[in-house]
């Protein structure tokens, strides 16, 4: 799960780490009070209007503007608010803005990039700190990469003062940094740990003109099978932020993930899932989704899970893929049923069930007498499901 950057801040303003504060605003009838609120408490003129969405690289876009009058920023907040905005991270389809920061202009001495996340080819957390921020950091990591440093943190023992110490003086820091550095990147891993994020990133980490360090900018993903300890966090998901079909999805339990092809796949388990949607590729064909009834698929789940599918009008066929081993096929198969008879499928449907009950569930099918394509392997229905979704051209 994400989180905007004011929802990131808020976090990190509770485990004292200096940020850039502002005000939101979601319409531009409060657009001007807000100016009026942030000029009260940060004392200033100049404003920052940022743009709150998921996505990252929203300078480029148009997203953030630096102004230098109430006027200025009010002119610019309305430009931005409900805007399309484009960046590199959205696609070319865009997200509409729908909050805006009105943020506190700082003066910039310099800037840096500090982000945690695991390792999984080491199995630690590390932290990771470059003098290259404000900048994309993938950029940074493909052509300069020893301009990256990386401290990674045993588990036994946690991130210690001594490793901050270490990136505070790789970074080149003042004695004067240095002193606020070490417990601004021990905290940040504190709220790291503290809040089972999968990634906290800090991007810029600037030094002011007043030799102050401070969060310019905040992002923070986090492990959605933690959130169940974390109602706080849960509390700031913005559904308007993600894919519509994988919200919906979600209010049935089903692991769905849209991506761009035409053949829809409906799979029991994520491993088999991975690999139906490698063999489609091997046969020519592209996966439009990844989705994974579990292994409790019934009659409902798999109505709800064609739903999903065919929502997306890219897709042209259908691939099911059981494997009974938790989920009796015939179960599967009744709802395969009643899923072609009530919702009037109008692409062709392969069908491939192994497993627990599977004669019995090719039996229900034939006799169901309805217009669904039989597969004997994966290979198989691969194939035909190709084949299907092209028109034969394959």
């Amino acid at each position: 799960m994400k989180i905007h950057e004011y929802q990131a801040k808020e976090l990190l303003k509770k485990y004292n780490i200096p940020i850039q504060d502002g005000v939101i605003c979601e319409s531009e009838n409060k657009l001007e009070s807000a100016i009026q609120e942030a000029s009260r408490l940060f004392n200033t003129k100049n404003y920052v209007i940022k743009a709150q969405i998921h996505a990252g690289g929203r300078g480029k876009g148009g997203g953030v503007k630096f102004c230098t009058s109430a006027e200025k920023a009010q002119v610019e907040g309305k430009k931005i608010l409900g805007m399309q905005l484009v960046t590199p991270q959205t696609g070319p389809e865009g997200q509409k803005v729908r909050k805006v920061m009105v943020a506190q202009a700082m003066d910039i001495a310099s800037e840096y990039y500090v982000a945690i996340t695991l390792d999984r080819s080491a199995g630690r957390d590390v932290i990771m700190a470059s003098t290259e921020g404000g900048m994309d950091i993938e950029e940074v990591a493909a052509h300069t990469p020893e301009k990256i440093i990386r401290v990674w943190v045993d588990p036994a023992v946690g991130f210690q003062p001594f490793q901050a110490r270490q990136i505070a003086f790789r970074l080149g820091f003042e004695p004067a940094i240095i002193k606020q550095a070490i417990p601004l990147l021990m905290n940040l891993y504190q709220c790291y740990k503290e809040t089972d994020a999968s990634l906290a990133e800090v991007n810029p980490l600037i030094v002011t003109t007043q030799n102050q360090l401070v969060a310019l900018d905040a992002k923070f993903n986090f492990d959605s099978n933690a959130l169940c300890r974390h109602s706080d966090i849960v509390a700031m998901r913005d559904i308007y932020e993600e894919d519509p079909t994988e919200v919906e999805a979600g209010k049935y339990n089903l692991n769905y993930i849209k991506l761009d092809g035409n053949v829809g796949c409906m799979v029991n388990g994520a491993g088999l899932a991975m690999a139906t949607m490698d063999i489609i590729k091997l046969n020519g064909g592209e996966p439009a989704n990844f989705l994974d009834v579990g292994g409790g698929a019934n009659v409902e789940t798999v109505k709800n899970g064609f739903k999903i599918i065919l929502s997306d009008p890219n897709v042209k066929a259908v691939l099911i893929n059981i494997f009974g081993g938790i989920v009796r096929c015939d179960r599967v198969a009744n709802g395969i049923i009643e899923a072609v008879k009530d919702l009037d499928l109008s692409v062709p449907v392969v069908v491939r069930l192994e497993g627990t009950n599977a004669d019995l569930a090719k039996s229900l099918l034939e006799n169901a007498k309805l217009a669904i394509i039989p597969a004997t392997s994966l290979a198989d229905a691969a194939e035909k499901v190709v084949q299907a979704a092209t028109g034969g051209s394959n």
